[in-house]
């Protein structure tokens, strides 16, 4: 199977960030395929569920792909169930200490990123793909590294390599607040309100986790809480 050469695989989460990255890449040149990992995170299956219909509604070829061996060697909440999730408030996110030492610590996954953009850059490559799109933002990257500017131009580096440089890492919101992207995402007719940004995977979204607190002041911010609550679908 091939694709042409300015279309892109996108790694879908099913959250805020990586739908609005899907569709401003199906606008931009095509998707080739969305690719969502389940590495056992407590969230799979909802996040699983969202990306799957945000694909069918945008007819974009969708596959899962399991990393049981990173579950296997990740010890944080966000995927031992033995541990509880950091409860954050929206009043918490501008306390550092709240989001490095209480929030980011307890849910990072050892290299996911560096793990899941170098899968998709393969899938890339295979398909004929010239990028791999990824759902970054401003917010996460100052307690997450791996979702900088800095994190996406050393893959790019690295990939010009172990792709003979066939593929880059691409995302249109690395700069954006959350905000902004739920401002870009109402614009570009994104499937915002079938996200799923919970690290949780329950029946509804718990408002209580740090994606959620996050979620929920974009889209305030935004003047889109009552909006999305409106237009919400839950697979």
């Amino acid at each position: 199977m091939s694709a042409s050469e300015g279309c892109a695989v996108v790694l879908l989460s099913g959250g805020l960030d990586s739908a609005v990255n899907l569709k401003r890449a199906l606008d931009d040149g095509g998707v080739a395929l969305a690719l969502t990992f389940d590495y056992g995170q407590r969230a799979a299956r909802r996040e699983a569920a969202a990306a799957a219909v945000m694909c069918r509604q945008l007819e974009v070829r969708h596959r899962v792909v399991a990393l049981p061996w990173l579950a296997e060697i990740c010890a944080t909440a966000l995927v031992d169930q033995g541990k509880p999730v950091p409860k954050v408030q929206v009043c918490d996110l501008g306390e550092r200490a709240v989001t490095e030492g209480e929030t980011a610590d307890r849910v990072w996954v050892p290299n996911r990123n560096g793990v899941l953009v170098n899968a998709a850059a393969a899938f890339a490559e295979y398909l004929g793909a010239s990028s791999v799109v990824a759902g970054f933002n401003a917010e996460e990257a100052a307690t997450f590294p791996d979702n900088s500017a800095d994190f996406v131009a050393a893959a790019n580096a690295a990939l010009a390599f172990s792709t003979r440089g066939k593929v880059s890492v691409k995302c249109y919101t690395h700069d954006l607040t959350k905000v902004e992207i739920v401002r870009m995402g109402r614009e570009i007719g994104a499937p915002l309100p079938l996200v799923w940004s919970c690290y949780h995977g329950g029946s509804e979204h718990c408002w209580e986790c740090e994606s959620c607190a996050r979620l929920e002041r974009a889209l305030r911010a935004a003047e889109a809480w009552e909006w999305f609550h409106a237009q919400r679908m839950v697979p």
